[in-house]
């Protein structure tokens, strides 16, 4: 027999006694009235009362080709139809070799090495592993390379080593006692400048400080991580253009690796498939997750190349195996489906169609840049930030208590649209998939509720 449905309310009451939400305060949570989300199509999610709201966060910046995509949806029922999980410890199987080939055909050459996980925190934590076990059984050891150059504000993931590189302090700064230290440098925020300086006469001076850091501690860097090209988590910082090829340039003069986390930037948000590209850069590590099976199933890839794999390589007796996994690390579900997605970039021309869409924004924020209470606006690709300020010449934010960030979002909410702040920073990060329309939809709704905020409209 069938168990009916539960009902709305009593959804809602189960939710609060028994689901622990993400980054979300419980006694805020506690009082609301969940919004719960039943089914989806294109861009658009629809709660359990037939309400649509626009996916304006891409469902946490990972929907690429929109939902239930019918060439994905076949892609997960044909999978079924053979199996749904199987082990690559010792094992191996069709969609996981085809995915791994196809990664490392579209991946910057020389990244021809795959070693597949199950998000983006576990991605990341593979790169600082192996970069760390890397130097220790290369065939001239460097083992004093032990520290990591990360950037501040930096954003890598949840798990211990991700947290160590990490710097967002709200986040952070708890779990300061667990943590192993890394050598901070000042994050390229040209509209908060760490530095106090202006970009017109800088000369990159963030730059300099990196290289500072490579030269106080030559010899004894293991790696340097960055976001490429946009700190998400930070506040959809957009580096200046020339950091990231810059910093390659260094990390090759100081001779230490370069892993870039593209968990977040990658697959087309910053108009090209790798944010990468841009600055023609090819990184030691590349770590890959959320739109890699276009929002779809939960799978991670860190790709690296032949002269960090060989330092792995050896029979047990060697003592080299990198020993390290997760349980649906390749899982053919989540591989039948990323497959799927890479052909949908092909047969929909994604990239080329993004064009027009990035334009479009661009106009968008650029008429939202001329609003007293908006700061700063900055963009890459389908990326954008629009950072919210009380008084625009000095730059003087609003207080904190006054959650200006998460008013605007919820009152958003209200008009059919779900958007995330982070802090003061409005977050537009849409599936590729939005239409012109849709994306004039969103920005309108955003314009719109950011008014009501200030006016203090009744939401």
């Amino acid at each position: 027999m069938i168990r009916p449905a539960p009902d709305l309310a009593t959804l809602r009451a189960w939710d609060i006694a028994h689901v622990w939400h993400p980054f979300t305060p419980l006694a805020d949570w506690a009082a609301s009235e969940p919004l719960v989300i039943e089914r989806a199509e294109g861009c658009y999610l629809f709660d359990t009362e037939g309400r649509r709201y626009l996916d304006g966060v891409s469902s946490l910046w990972c929907n690429v080709h929109g939902h239930r995509h019918p060439t994905l949806d076949a892609a997960i029922r044909d999978q079924l139809d053979k199996v749904a999980h199987s082990t690559l410890l010792g094992l191996t199987h069709p969609a996981a070799i085809e995915l791994a080939h196809r990664l490392v055909g579209l991946a910057p050459e020389g990244l021809n090495r795959v070693f597949f996980s199950d998000d983006g925190a576990t991605a990341v934590e593979v790169a600082l592993k192996m970069a760390f076990q890397y130097w220790r059984q290369k065939a001239n050891p460097e083992p004093e390379r032990t520290q990591f150059i990360a950037l501040g504000n930096a954003y890598h993931g949840d798990t211990l080593g991700d947290v160590s590189v990490g710097g967002v302090e709200r986040f952070h700064a708890m779990f300061g006692p667990l943590l192993f230290p890394s050598l901070r440098a000042p994050s390229p925020h040209c509209y908060r400048c760490p530095l106090g300086l202006n970009r017109a006469d800088c000369g990159m001076a963030c730059l300099a400080d990196v290289e500072r850091l490579l030269k106080a501690h030559e010899g004894k860097v293991a790696a340097v991580i960055i976001e490429p090209l946009v700190q998400g988590a930070a506040g959809m910082i957009v580096q200046p253009e020339g950091y990231l090829k810059g910093l390659r340039e260094l990390t090759r003069t100081y001779g230490t690796l370069l892993i870039a986390d593209e968990v977040a930037v990658g697959f087309g948000r910053t108009g090209t498939m790798f944010a990468c590209e841009q600055e023609e850069v090819v990184p030691d590590f590349l770590c890959l997750a959320k739109g890699l099976t276009g929002g779809y199933m939960p799978l991670a890839a860190t790709l690296t190349n032949d002269t960090i794999y060989s330092a792995f390589y050896g029979r047990a007796a060697d003592g080299k195996t990198f020993f390290h996994g997760h349980t649906y690390g390749g899982n053919p579900l989540g591989a039948a489906v990323a497959l799927a997605t890479l052909q949908v970039f092909d047969d929909e021309q994604t990239l080329a169609n993004l064009r027009p869409k990035v334009a479009r924004l661009a106009a968008w924020l650029a008429e939202m840049a001329g609003h007293p209470a908006v700061g700063n606006v900055r963009q890459r690709g389908l990326i954008a930030g629009v950072e919210l300020v009380a008084d625009k010449a000095t730059k003087q934010s609003f207080p904190f208590d006054r959650a200006l960030g998460a008013d605007v979002c919820r009152r958003a909410r209200s008009h059919g649209l779900i958007v995330r702040p982070l802090g003061d920073v409005l977050v537009i990060i849409p599936p590729l998939a939005i239409t012109l329309e849709q994306l004039d939809e969103m920005l309108a709704t955003i314009r719109l509720s950011l008014i009501e905020a200030l006016e203090g409209v009744a939401a």
